[in-house]
């Protein structure tokens, strides 16, 4: 990565399901906004788990992603700014642009029209107002996801030390590169996110020195299990919030300053 170079917008992602995305989407962002940089997460996951962590089942959302993907295919439509997807979440400096179920409907007629680009231009506009811009994308290599790729500065990988995660990271840097040549060439790939490191256990040791015996971008800091995740999704409530001082979120926080330091 080259120095000096500020990864302003950066894309969580991995094409395999439960390995952490929305938890590291959502804690890294709340660090940003409690360090004072104003900080909006864009959630492109039809089940809205980061929504859901964010502002619970009782947020009033009146207009989600998916009516801002929705208003590049209707031509009837008086496209409204980007800003006004964003909504406030009960936590300072820190801004969110919804899911929404409405995403899985409009998908193919965003593809077969090719607005792939149409995410970036929204970024591009809101880059003007926020410091940092966090994306979590569906668990597959879809429109979404593409989509978030050509938007962002930087992708970051959640890898949560099994056999499968370890084989299958090759094959999701190969659609990344592609993307990056295609798209997007200003793309780089920040680092790859241990999770759910048990640093008693012996494979996941292996798996990740295994990762690093290829090359790849690693990061320093690794994120164990905890419990503690789950009453934080249960409480609508990133840890930096709920827990400050517990072991985990001092580990997002340690993670946290090691890529505003890289960046």
């Amino acid at each position: 990565m080259a120095k000096g170079t500020e990864y302003m917008k950066r894309v969580v992602f991995n094409q395999k399901g439960g390995v952490g995305k929305s938890s590291i989407s959502v804690n890294l962002a709340a660090i940003s906004a409690r360090r004072g940089l104003k900080t909006l997460i864009v959630d492109l996951d039809t089940q809205g788990n980061t929504s859901h962590y964010l502002v619970g089942d009782n947020a009033n959302i009146k207009h989600t992603v998916a009516d801002l993907f929705k208003q590049t295919v209707g031509w009837f439509l008086k496209p409204l700014p980007a800003i006004d997807f964003v909504h406030e979440t009960p936590f300072e400096n820190l801004y969110l642009m919804a899911s929404d179920p409405q995403l899985a409907n409009v998908e193919r007629e965003l593809e077969s029209r090719y607005k792939m680009y149409k995410l970036k231009e929204a970024l591009t506009e809101l880059s003007a107002t926020f410091d940092r811009i966090y994306i979590d994308t569906p668990p597959n290599f879809n429109f979404y996801s593409k989509a978030a790729l050509i938007a962002a500065d930087s992708v970051l990988i959640p890898f949560d030390c099994d056999g499968f995660s370890s084989q299958a990271i090759m094959h999701l840097l190969d659609n990344i590169m592609e993307l990056k040549g295609d798209h997007n060439p200003e793309l780089e790939v920040e680092g790859i996110i241990v999770n759910q490191f048990n640093a008693q256990a012996k494979l996941p040791q292996s798996l990740v020195d295994d990762l690093k015996a290829k090359d790849l971008p690693v990061l320093n800091t690794h994120l164990s299990s905890s419990v503690k995740m789950r009453e934080s999704h249960s409480a609508s409530k990133p840890l930096i919030h709920l827990a400050p001082r517990h072991k985990l979120t001092q580990q997002f926080c340690e993670l946290f300053d090691e890529l505003e330091q890289l960046s």
